[in-house]
């Protein structure tokens, strides 16, 4: 009875955080779908919370590890999963939200042992957290030697994937993106005029105290900071759209014309494939295609809460022949399926999950992908690929290959700022440490024959 009764002393939003973590890691789950998924009953100070605490404990996930070693003296993989989730929950808490009370932050983190039925585990919980309490100062990556490994812990990346930035980019732009993939990503959105004028819904943005900033990056992109119930009901009824200013850049470089038909091959979840119908509402045809049919409806509702209608959607493996006729479209559109790796600031789960066999795999499809989706462009027709990853194997050496193989296309200089235009002119690279937006790679080819 009375470890039921400790168990239910546990806050809503560390219950909830405690619960998210553990999809994350045992089911492979996406937080940031589990957290936007967070009852809204819940009160908002407690989602905040929530939300907070697991995008902190995930992004500090490496340099937590090595404080629960230090104080536990036993080594993070070993202790049972629920217990360092509890310990990594703890100390979060412990050094980087100062409001909230130790005492609170460790008997809520001992409750969660009984909460997890490890009730032995208890007072190793406490020990170790009492230790932190008392050394608050500890830094777990001051008495490493070798800098490689240092700055892995100092920033919470592995090891192997600081090597591989910092031999592609450099040991400064690799440490500066590191370091900004800990902290969180700006909010970024465009207006949908549905009814209301672009204006009407930025000064009703405005009058509920929200800070808007126009994109240095996308023409009609927005930064927003306040007013986040607003803005996410606006994004319900369909009013405004949340998409990041990178992202958005995407549609502007396709750059479809009225009476342009255009193909999106990787379309899912819809966000450049809505924006693209849109900035031309009178495109004489638009395709949205993904391979799975649960993805195809995500498209399909993003198109439903925007009001688009001059959108087809359809499910397609764009890793085999697509389903349309050889230059049957003007644009053509490769989002391609990527690791993901600028994008650490709202997926910071990824770092940990993905592999060097992941980069090379993906490599490998992407260029498959391209190459089928080359044969939908016409003559005189563009085809522009992007990703959201920052890996040269998944950039670069794709369309470098593409071209070697595809000698009816060239690359066509793109229609961005110049501080985004790569050393080659030609291509684009958005960094969250230049920009402020997440990593992107875009290139643009012309088929010539």
């Amino acid at each position: 009875m009375k470890a039921e009764k400790r168990a239910r002393t546990v806050s809503p939003a560390r219950r909830c955080a405690f619960n998210i973590l553990r999809r994350v890691e045992e089911e492979s789950a996406y937080a940031t779908l589990l957290l936007a998924g967070v009852d809204t009953e819940v009160r908002s100070e407690d989602r905040a919370l929530c939300y907070e605490l697991v995008q902190g404990v995930l992004r500090r996930q490496l340099w937590l590890d090595k404080l629960i070693e230090h104080y536990a003296g036993r080594e993070a993989e070993s202790l049972d999963a629920p217990v360092r989730r509890a310990l990594r929950l703890g100390l979060y808490q412990l050094r980087f939200l100062s409001r909230v009370p130790a005492s609170a932050v460790v008997n809520e983190s001992v409750n969660l042992a009984y909460l997890s039925r490890l009730r032995s585990a208890a007072p190793f919980i406490n020990a170790v957290l009492r230790r932190a309490t008392r050394e608050p100062d500890y830094d777990p990556a001051a008495e490493i030697s070798d800098p490689l490994e240092r700055l892995a812990v100092e920033t919470s990346h592995p090891v192997w994937l600081m090597k591989r930035w910092v031999e592609a980019f450099g040991w400064e732009e690799a440490e500066k993106f590191a370091s900004v993939n800990n902290e969180v990503a700006p909010v970024a959105f465009r207006v949908v005029a549905r009814g209301e004028s672009v204006d009407e819904v930025l000064e009703e943005l405005r009058a509920a105290g929200a800070v808007l900033q126009p994109s240095r990056i996308a023409a009609k992109a927005w930064r927003v900071q306040g007013a986040s119930a607003l803005l996410q009901r606006l994004a319900r009824e369909g009013k405004v759209y949340l998409q990041d200013e990178a992202s958005q850049l995407v549609a502007h470089v396709l750059g479809a014309q009225a009476g342009d038909r255009v193909l999106d091959v990787c379309a899912a979840p819809g966000s450049k494939a809505t924006h693209i119908a849109s900035l031309t509402p009178n495109l004489s045809l638009i395709v949205a295609g993904d391979i799975h049919e649960h993805r195809v409806r995500t498209v399909r509702d993003a198109c439903e809460r925007q009001g688009i209608t001059n959108l087809r959607v359809v499910a397609h493996d764009a890793e085999e022949a697509l389903p349309f006729a050889d230059s049957l479209f003007d644009r053509v559109l490769v989002d391609a399926p990527c690791t993901g790796t600028g994008t650490l600031r709202r997926n910071p789960e990824i770092r940990w999950r993905i592999t060097s066999r992941d980069i090379t795999d993906l490599s490998a499809r992407q260029k498959l992908i391209l190459a089928h989706a080359a044969k939908a462009v016409r003559k005189g027709g563009r085809l522009i690929y992007s990703t959201c990853s920052v890996e040269p194997e998944e950039n670069e050496e794709v369309i470098t290959s593409f071209l070697e193989e595809n000698m009816a296309f060239r690359l066509t200089s793109l229609n961005v700022p110049a501080e985004l235009q790569n050393a080659d002119g030609m291509t684009a690279r958005i960094w969250p440490h230049r920009q402020g937006a997440d990593g992107f790679f875009i290139a643009s080819f012309e088929r010539q024959i």
